[in-house]
């Protein structure tokens, strides 16, 4: 069920573009952003866009199931930057997260938020394919087609705007009954020329997209392969809105277009990467509501030989094992795998989270240890590191390294909620509800994040610095929850 406030949320969000309200960045001095539809000059300056990516993203995780495991998140976020190293946005700011539903799309958000549903990685069959839709959705950004979209929706009422823009940018799945009432409204009063623009910007994509794929070292010819299975998901799937409102409307023109723009470059052979091969395998894991039906699926897909790499499908049965708390068997298979891949990071990880699930928390955390030293600059060993160190009393040391990660990701919500959990073993009760109050706010849960600002507000013998900063964040977040209320 979408939370009550969800969509009005969305509505404030994208009001602040239709309007002139200022928006808050937490950690820095907010700008107002400029009206949208404004006749000349740039419709954002960087700050704007970046700021008001911040609030999409939060609206995101306040509405979706944001995934934010370590390994998952590092994988896709390396898969597109280095896609973005190819682009226009080359030196650019992009964020690329997945979305744990069965739903098959993907989107482009203002600032460079790209989210990807985990249905639709389930549904390429090659790395190139993947690719694909991380090229198509960073020329969205590149090519500036969500702020062309907020000025053709500047015409229309703040509702049929709105809803215009929400099926752009999240494809009217993900925000509830209302938001696809509303949207299937509002295409009433759409003009014929913002439907052929909209799809216009979808053929600059997939033709700049093409493009990026096959500088990057893909198969360009994935993109058309792509498009022809997701059309083919999409009409067994079915959906309640009407085609134009689909955020990637799959035509046969669409598809004959792509496949001739990719018979321009030459046929490249492309070899799927480990890690993708091991992706897939997490994912259609946490696919099953039952870890015993998972721990079914790979046994019988390891008996009968039905895999694309065996080692994937034994770490999707490690998984499944681990989530069902058979830590012996688990290891066991973890152990046979870091026999033939020692420094595949999936295996290690896993491997440590089996021994700590298991009581073995020194074996853990060494294992840790020993991999950080051959791979430092690994955030995911690092963030795992940190969480073991806590979680076997060492809080000072968990808390070093926690505040270290949350300067390199200051908007990754986990840390600050182990950061929260490191600070109150040490007695600092003021700094871990403030910790506690921005892993909220990232979350987009305002009132929860008001609330522990509060309670810190309230632990004795704050100093003035410490009082100021806490009032001014919580200034923040009330202002903010005053906006979204108005617009009930």
């Amino acid at each position: 069920m979408v939370h009550p406030l969800s969509y009005r949320f969305l509505l404030f969000v994208l009001s602040i573009s239709l309007c002139v309200s200022p928006l808050q960045a937490w950690s820095e001095p907010g700008d107002d952003l400029p009206e949208i539809g404004a006749p000349s000059g740039n419709l954002f300056t960087p700050l704007q866009e970046q700021q008001l990516g911040k609030t999409f993203m939060r609206y995101i995780r306040a509405t979706q199931p944001v995934i934010d495991e370590p390994l998952l998140d590092d994988y896709i976020n390396k898969l597109g930057n280095a896609l973005v190293e190819h682009s226009e946005g080359m030196g650019s700011k992009f964020t690329f997260f997945l979305v744990d539903s069965q739903v098959i799309n993907a989107y482009a958000g203002p600032g460079g938020y790209i989210g990807v549903y985990t249905g639709l990685v389930l549904t390429t069959q090659s790395e190139s394919e993947l690719a694909a839709v991380l090229a198509h959705e960073i020329t969205h950004v590149t090519q500036k087609h969500l702020q062309r979209a907020w000025y053709a929706a500047s015409n229309l009422s703040l509702v049929q705007g709105a809803a215009l823009v929400a099926a752009i940018i999240l494809g009217a799945t993900v925000g509830g009954d209302a938001a696809i009432a509303a949207a299937s409204g509002a295409q009433a009063a759409m003009k014929q020329q913002q439907i052929n623009f909209t799809r216009q910007n979808e053929k600059e994509a997939d033709r700049l997209g093409i493009g990026i794929l096959h500088d990057a070292g893909f198969d360009a010819r994935a993109m058309p392969s792509f498009f022809t299975r997701m059309g083919r998901a999409n009409r067994s799937h079915g959906t309640k809105l009407p085609e134009f409102l689909r955020t990637h409307p799959v035509t046969n023109s669409r598809i004959a277009d792509s496949l001739g723009r990719a018979e321009n470059y030459p046929y490249k052979q492309y070899t799927d990467s480990f890690r993708y091969l091991l992706l897939r395998a997490a994912l259609r894991e946490r696919s099953f509501h039952e870890a015993r039906d998972a721990i079914t699926y790979f046994s019988t897909a390891l008996e009968e030989g039905r895999y694309r790499d065996k080692s994937a499908a034994a770490y999707g049965l490690a998984l499944a094992l681990l989530r069902d708390d058979q830590y012996a068997k688990a290891s066991s298979e973890l152990e046979k795998l870091l026999q033939k891949h020692p420094d595949t990071l999936e295996f290690i990880i896993s491997a440590a989270r089996t021994d700590m699930e298991a009581g073995n928390k020194q074996d853990a955390i060494s294992r840790l240890e020993a991999a950080a030293k051959k791979q430092p600059l690994s955030y995911p060993l690092q963030i795992t590191l940190a969480e073991f160190y806590l979680r076997a009393g060492k809080a000072e040391t968990a808390y070093r390294k926690l505040s270290f990660l949350a300067s390199l990701r200051p908007e990754n919500t986990h840390v600050y909620k182990l950061l929260a959990k490191a600070a109150a073993d040490l007695g600092h009760k003021a700094e871990s509800h403030q910790h506690l109050a921005t892993h909220y706010y990232l979350k987009g849960a305002l009132e929860a994040s008001a609330l522990q600002l509060k309670i810190a507000l309230r632990v004795p013998g704050l100093n003035f610095y410490e009082t100021a900063r806490l009032e001014s964040q919580l200034k923040k977040v009330q202002k903010e929850i005053e906006e979204l209320k108005k617009k009930k």
